[in-house]
């Protein structure tokens, strides 16, 4: 500090360069301010204060803030969770550690604990600080310190058996060097170690001036191991050719220096001046804009500080150290420089190629697991000679298996097969433990009450739990519903018969059977005797014969080949609702339609009846939030307890989480059913000791159990496996149990369902009938047209009812058109009396004997059976 001001009072420099460390940078900056000469460091990674209120400091080193994205982005490739930087304690790495927190932040990895190692600690102190990462679950450890302090401290951290496998060490650049600068002093003690440092890029330009330096070294320096210069001196070569380039262009200047105008210049520092030829270099050293050997050396104006650099990571494997990839702005970590892909395949401490998980278990430490004690459900959890049964414990056994990690089961109970306290109170016992854990962390003192590092078994993930311990992902369907009998809503009456088809199902078949009738009778009649007599006959016929149709009972025969189709298309409708309605009405005899007694918690409130849960869970708040009166609450312990409350009409439902009640289900499936909605929770989950660390008395930052991301990881693998269906099997058995609700019972059949059938058959019907009105017409045209020119319109309706009203003993297939009908006298009678009319005026060609009519392919002279084949055996005959 002294040769900084007696450089600007007495040699009057314009320009100072190499501040080193963070007091040297803070007290010449200051000098800079006052001064207006440009202070200029290659090895100052962070600013001292804010670049607006230092404005004469330019830093031409690397920038902390994106070395600290280089690492973050390393952590981030390997999924690692959580990191403990380990630091030098000087003002120097307080921002790079403030930087690194912040980008750990940007992709979800936490700072659990930072561990600082004073400049001068001895051997003791700094075996105290790796203990204390040793006890720690995490293993990836992020180390920024001198050259000195790092040797002595990796050694003791090998002699500690922390350079093993598991472990994930990673140096800054300031550190990363160390390998070059000491040689195999470091790489011994270092093996598997990853480093960061400034990318230089291998020019032709860096090849030469590698090689100048070499032999000017060791010229020098005879003997020494050091081979290449660090980064920080290719830094300050790029540093003195900027200065000389800005000099160049604020061209020579002489001296300058303005008098302070301090009054009172008591001491050194008041009486420095200012330079406004230092003030002219500085803005010419601004505007530096070349590629040096350590790339592209730029200037940012706001800032003070070069332009973010690229870094490389190396990984020491035994005796040199080896490029496996680079971090750019642009493509983030990738194996080659300027480019996407994977990096280079790393040798970890210990030896082996296999990534670490980021986190392992403290030195001679076994797990210490609560386990509920619990009457009823034991299929989840139970005790047998004082050993933890079922599901809950078999998932827990299948996960553990895979991760390796020492445990031993301890009851929550009193001895006495009973719990010593609800859920909730298991739960804060891991909470207490981890509470004895951080004031050992800020005290180093032991601290009573060993409590437990998890629980296992049917603990339920709730908002208010989590804030006191982490959970795994869930390993059961989650979710809250309710269990009530059911019983059978259908009454069977002497009415039950109607019940399968709707009235408006019963008015539209009638309607349509009547319909089908008329149409047959009106093309029949006319040809086929068995249609024909007095209006009440025939009236009848129509009735009987389209009902009939619904047993195929009808016996007319049929002689027309419209009506005939009419008729099949009629048959073919009649026989599905006859085969629907016998099915839905066969259900309704036979089946029991069983529903729930009440279908939602809502009913169960207007009816005030009793709600049955189960005892010592959370499940009163819950209701009581849904409104149920604390008074209708009943606890019960067992499945059995269940089905008795639920017989005796002790309680209306009872509510449960869904396992329980598919557990319940499993025994008692006939009786009872899962109704109303689903009241979402997360499930079964195990719990963990939060690894929150105290920073300082007053400071936490973000809790995270390195082992539930883990245990959640080896769940969701189970989760996809043979296994786990294998186990619910033991847990729900082999039956299922679907829930008992409207949507399991028939409904009578509506109109709706046969729209299209009777949309077929009407279209049929109607068509037959349309034709046979045209066909009959036609025959009949040569009449017609006589009767409309001599006939007001009430003969030519006499004469059309007379067309379609008369007999004819005509054949089933016309040969010749229908015979010509006598002309009408045009009188004023009434319709009624035409009838009596003699017909007329035959054509002379018309075969007066055989009268044809449409549709029939010949005239049929015969007598009738008095008992004519029925239509079941007219279709046996064919």
């Amino acid at each position: 500090m002294h040769t900084g001001v007696d450089l600007l009072k007495n040699v009057r420099v314009q320009a100072i360069i190499g501040p080193q460390t963070s007091t040297q940078v803070k007290f010449l900056a200051e000098l800079g301010n006052k001064s207006r000469v440009p202070i200029i460091s290659f090895l100052a990674n962070s600013p001292p204060r804010l670049p607006s209120q230092t404005p004469y400091f330019i830093r031409t080193a690397w920038n902390d803030s994106s070395q600290a994205e280089a690492i973050a982005s390393l952590v981030q490739r390997f999924n690692w969770r959580e990191v403990i930087p380990v630091f030098e304690d000087d003002d120097s790495n307080a921002r790079f550690i403030h930087d690194l927190v912040d980008a750990l932040r940007h992709v979800n990895t936490r700072v659990s604990y930072r561990c600082k190692i004073h400049p001068s600690a001895g051997e003791d102190e700094i075996k105290g600080a790796i203990s204390m990462l040793k006890s720690n679950w995490t293993s990836v450890f992020v180390v920024r310190m001198s050259y000195q302090l790092a040797l002595k401290f990796f050694k003791l951290a090998k002699d500690e058996g922390m350079m093993d496998h598991g472990f994930v060490w990673i140096t800054a650049s300031g550190l990363t060097d160390i390998f070059d600068a000491v040689g195999s002093l470091a790489l011994n003690v270092m093996d598997g170690v990853l480093g960061v440092e400034p990318y230089v890029n291998d020019t032709l330009v860096y090849q030469n001036f590698r090689q100048r330096w070499r032999e000017k070294y060791r010229s020098e320096n005879p003997g020494s191991s050091l081979n290449v210069p660090i980064v920080s001196g290719f830094y300050a070569y790029d540093t003195v050719w900027a200065l000389a380039l800005a000099a160049e262009k604020a061209g020579f200047v002489n001296s300058d220096f303005l008098p302070s105008v301090t009054s009172n210049r008591s001491t050194d520092f008041d009486k420095i001046s200012t330079s406004k030829a230092a003030e002219k270099l500085r803005g010419a050293s601004l505007k530096s804009d070349f590629t040096g050997l350590t790339g592209k050396f730029l200037i940012q104006d706001t800032q003070f500080q070069l332009v973010s650099t690229s870094y490389k990571i190396t990984n020491v494997v035994g005796q040199e150290t080896r490029v496996v990839g680079f971090w750019t702005p642009g493509f983030n970590i990738s194996k080659s420089w300027g480019k996407k892909d994977d990096l280079d395949i790393i040798t970890w401490p210990g030896g082996g190629e296999n990534t670490p998980r980021g986190w392992l278990l403290p030195a001679n430490k076994t797990l210490k697991i609560g386990v509920p004690v619990k009457h009823g459900f034991g299929k989840f959890i139970r005790s047998e000679n004082g050993t933890p049964k079922g599901f809950c414990i078999d998932v827990f056994e299948e996960v553990m298996d895979n991760l390796h990690v020492p445990y031993v089961y301890e009851e929550f109970g009193n001895g006495k097969g009973q719990s010593n306290g609800t859920y909730n109170d298991l739960v804060y016992k891991v909470y207490l433990k981890f509470l004895s854990l951080q004031l050992q962390y800020c005290f180093c003192a032991t601290v009573g009450h060993e409590e437990y590092d998890a629980v296992v078994g049917d603990v339920t993930i709730l908002a208010n739990r989590s804030f006191y311990v982490d959970f795994t992902l869930p390993y059961t369907e989650s979710g809250v519903r309710m269990v009530v009998a059911v019983r059978d809503q259908r009454q069977k009456t002497a009415w039950t018969f109607v019940e399968p088809l709707t009235a408006d199902l019963w008015l539209g078949a009638g309607a349509f059977f009547v319909l089908t009738g008329f149409v047959v009778w009106f093309i029949e009649h006319r040809t086929n005797q068995e249609f024909r007599g007095p209006p009440a006959s025939q009236i009848g016929s129509i009735f009987y014969f389209s009902f009939a149709t619904l047993v195929f009972a009808h016996r007319e025969r049929i002689v027309n080949n419209l009506s005939r189709i009419a008729l099949v298309v009629w048959l073919f409708a009649v026989l599905i609702l006859q085969q629907s309605y016998t099915a839905s009405l066969s259900s309704r005899l036979t089946v029991e339609q069983l529903q729930p007694t009440v279908t939602n918690l809502d009913e169960v409130i207007r009816k005030g009846a009793s709600v049955g849960y189960p005892k010592d869970s959370f499940l009163p708040g819950l209701l009581e939030r849904l409104k149920i009166n604390h008074k209708k609450l009943i606890p019960f312990n067992s499945p059995e307890e269940y089905n008795e409350a639920l017989s005796t009409g002790t309680v209306a439902a009872i509510v449960d989480e869904i396992p329980y009640l598919k557990v319940f289900l499993s025994i008692y499936c006939d009786n009872y059913t899962m109704v109303g909605p689903t009241y979402k929770l997360d499930g079964f989950g195990y719990s963990f000791r939060c690894t929150l660390k105290f920073l300082s008395a007053s400071k936490a930052f973000p809790r995270g159990s390195p082992l539930a991301p883990e245990i959640s990881r080896e769940i969701l693998q189970l989760a996809s496996s043979h296994r786990m269906t294998e186990l619910e099997k033991q847990l729900y058995g082999d039956k299922t149990c679907p829930d008992k609700d409207d949507s399991q019972t028939s409904s009578s059949l509506t109109l709706h369902s046969f729209l299209g059938l009777f949309l077929i058959t009407g279209t049929s019907s109607m068509l037959a009938l349309i034709l046979h009105i045209v066909i009959t017409l036609y025959n009949h045209r040569s009449h017609l047209i006589s009767a409309s020119r001599q006939s007001s319109w009430h003969g030519l309706l006499a004469i059309l009812s007379k067309i379609f009203n008369e007999h004819e003993n005509s054949s089933n297939t016309p040969d010749k058109d229908e015979p010509a009908m006598a002309d009408v006298h045009h009188t004023t009678e009434s319709p009624l009396s035409i009838s009596n009319h003699i017909i007329e005026n035959f054509n002379s060609d018309t075969d007066v004997g055989s009268p044809e009519g449409e549709g029939t392919p010949g005239r049929e002279v015969s007598i009738h059976d008095p008992d004519p084949p029925s239509f079941a055996y007219m279709l046996s005959e064919r």
